[in-house]
This record gives structure tokens, sequence and C-alpha cells, in this order.
């Protein structure tokens, strides 16, 4: 799993999906054995058959149906193929030709439609291809692939967008190792489409600096507000009307640790719930919510019940050794059944880690909760949100410390 796009996509392998999921249609096999199937059959056929029920002109389906499984070529050949069949069977084994001049023509006329057709559809393809590239380079710049087991962490993530073509939209993570400890953030920005994306790649690229040089995770909640504050003044000079858009997210701070320090005891940190709901803590004892801060959203500070340029209130709790900690947004806990019914995600991995404590272990806490939204939301009609987990637990020794990129 982790954030490098396997079986899924970039940000995590369960989160990924294909430009062009591989079907068996499109296997090299599937390619060269149907077409010629078909037109065996069809020609078969039409030698079985009384002279009252032709089938030969059937044979304008087989270029139709490379053109949908195989390149120009492979049309080209099987469009001649099936010409030259038509005329064996039409003229040579039967004396007397009987669909005559407007067969031949339909079977000319089915054969270089569909070489069009399929140079038509791979000019579409490779479009769509340089499109996903794209989309993948945008994705791997907004939302940085990380390293694995960075900054004293053990982590997972699944990174999935309601829209797959796009590939990122207004759900936000990352980690960031610091003098200070390490930083992590989870979010969600309000409303979908360039904005939101745009608003992500601010409040990232601001994280990350923030989080680096300020020794207070007050002070770094802080800068995400001016931040977001900002990105709306943006967007109402050039026009974009996005003053109303906002983020929710959750911040915490780890703290350091020396270098080779096992760990043995409680794994201290600092956490601000900023219009998110609080992550949870997933051990084999059971499953616990954080506190909540009661933080308002970024981009709407000017409701905070705390002074103004105060920054949010901070809680101050800790992981156990065989604890997890699992972050996500309102696409897990709001997914929606086929009654309408959310995935109650608290109750869920209570009853789950209960039978089988070994899902603590984040990467099977990831995969766990991704098959079980799965599960909930099948068959249902609601309209799908962004979906993003991630879980993380300090390692048992506090790696040494390089440069913090």
């Amino acid at each position: 799993m982790r954030r490098v796009q396997g079986d899924a996509t970039r940000v995590s392998r369960l989160g990924r999906v294909p430009a062009f999921p591989p079907t068996w249609l499109r296997g090299r096999d599937a390619v060269r054995v149907l077409p010629a199937v078909l037109l065996v059959l069809i020609v078969l056929g039409d030698l079985w058959t009384s002279s009252g029920f032709r089938m030969i002109t059937w044979v304008v389906m087989v270029p139709a149906l490379t053109a949908a499984l195989a390149g120009v070529g492979g049309t080209v050949v099987f469009s001649v193929l099936s010409l030259a069949a038509y005329l064996l069977v039409d003229t040579v084994l039967h004396p007397v030709p009987e669909t005559g001049l407007p067969g031949f023509l339909l079977v000319v006329a089915a054969g270089s439609t569909s070489v069009a057709a399929c140079a038509v559809r791979r000019a579409n393809e490779r479009r769509a291809e340089r499109l996903a590239l794209v989309a993948d380079v945008v994705r791997d710049t907004v939302l940085r692939p990380l390293p694995f087991q960075w900054g004293g962490l053990d982590w997972s993530a699944l990174y999935v967008t309601a829209d797959r073509v796009a590939r990122v939209g207004g759900d936000f993570y990352d980690l960031q190792p610091s003098p200070h400890g390490t930083r992590v953030v989870l979010g969600d920005v309000q409303g979908k489409g360039i904005g939101a994306v745009a608003a992500v790649a601010v409040l990232l690229g601001t994280f990350r600096e923030a989080a680096y040089h300020e020794g207070l995770l007050r002070d770094v909640a802080r800068r995400l507000e001016t931040r977001m504050k900002r990105q709306q003044a943006y967007s109402r000079f050039i026009g974009r009307n996005e003053s109303d858009r906002f983020a929710t997210a959750v911040v915490l701070s780890f703290d350091p640790v020396e270098p080779g320090t096992v760990r043995r005891g409680v794994s201290g940190m600092d956490l601000a719930t900023l219009g998110h709901e609080p992550p949870l803590a997933v051990g084999p004892d059971g499953v616990r919510a954080l506190p909540s801060t009661g933080g308002v959203p970024l981009g709407m500070g000017e409701l905070a019940c705390d002074p103004p340029g105060s920054g949010p209130r901070i809680a101050r709790d800790g992981l156990a050794p065989d604890e997890t900690l699992l972050l996500f947004t309102d696409g897990v806990t709001e997914a929606r059944d086929r009654t309408g019914a959310f995935y109650p995600l608290q109750q869920d991995l209570a009853r789950a880690v209960a039978e089988d404590p070994g899902l603590t272990q984040p990467e099977r806490l990831v995969r766990y909760v991704r098959d079980a939204v799965d599960r909930h939301v099948s068959g249902a009609r609601w309209e799908s949100d962004d979906l993003t987990l991630l879980a993380l637990r300090p390692l048992p020794v506090e790696p040494p410390r390089e440069a913090f990129p």
C-alpha cells in the first residue's frame, strides 16, 4: 500500500485507478483469436446452411470486432481477410453468386468504416493517455510521494477521488519531519473542481514550510488559516468568486525524539481539529476518538471565539506502542448504504479489532476500512465523495535523523 501508486494510483497502492483498466478483451491472444474464430464460424455456417439463408455477409462483424480490440494494422488485415473470405465463398464455392454486387460493396464499406473507426479510437486513447499523464504529474506535484517510514512513522494511506479521471480532488494530507517533531495534516477543501485543487496546493505548500519552521503547532495552524484567507482574496481578484471556500483539517505534531531512542511508553503529540472529525486511536484494547479542540474550518477564522491571531486551541494526547492513529475525511464516515445509513467507522473498527487485533497494523487497517466502505456502499446510488485515509504509528526505534526535506 503506502503512497507509491501501486495496484491502485500514485498516492496509495490501494487507491490507484488505471486510465485504461486491463481486461482480457485487450489481451494479445484475444485480438488474434476472436476475430479469426468469428470469421471461420461465419464461413462454415454459410457452407452448412441452405442457399435461402446466407451468412457470408455477416463477415462485416469481423473488422468491426477487430476495430474494438486491435490497432489499425490488425483491423486492415481482418478487413482484407473478410473481403477475401466473402469472395471465396460467394464466387468460387458458389458457381452462381447469390449476394452479388450489393453484398460485395457492403463488405468493402464495413472494412473501410472499421479501419477509420479504429484510427479514431486509437487517437482518442492516445489523447486520453496524455491527459492521464498530465493528471498524474499534477497529482504528484500537489500530493507529493512520501518515503516509507518517514519522520519516524510507520504509515499507510489511501487516496481515492470521486472523479477517477481527474486523479486529484479536494482531500489532502502530508507528513513533514522537522526539528520540532514530525507534523501531520489531513483535510478536505469544500467544493470540487480546479478551485478546490488550487486551494489544496497552496495549503500543502504552506504546511510544509510552516511545519518545518514553526516551533508551535498553534502557529502552524495559524499560518494555514492565513493562507486560506489569502487564497479567498486571490480568487476574488481573478474573478472566481470563491470567497466562501473553506477547508476542514486536523493537524498534529509528534514530540521530537532523539535518534536511536527505543520507544517503550506513550508517544506524546499535540493536536488541533479545525472543523474536522478527530482521529481515532486503534489498539488491541479498543478504539477511542482523540479529543476535538473545536476549531473552526480554515478560512473561517473570524468565527472563532479565540482572540484574533492567537490560533486555535491545542489538545495534548498520546499513542501507546500498540496503537495506530487513523485520520480520515468525510468520504469515509459519510459513505451511505442503500438505505442512506452512514458507515459507522468507530463501531465497526471496534468490532473488527476485537476479532482480529492484528488489524491495528497501519497497512492492514487502511485495507480493512477501504474494503468495509466498499461493502457498505455496494449497490447504493448516492453520489460518492473523495475518500482519504492515513494510518500511522511511531516506529519502535527512532531512525537516524538526516536532513529534513
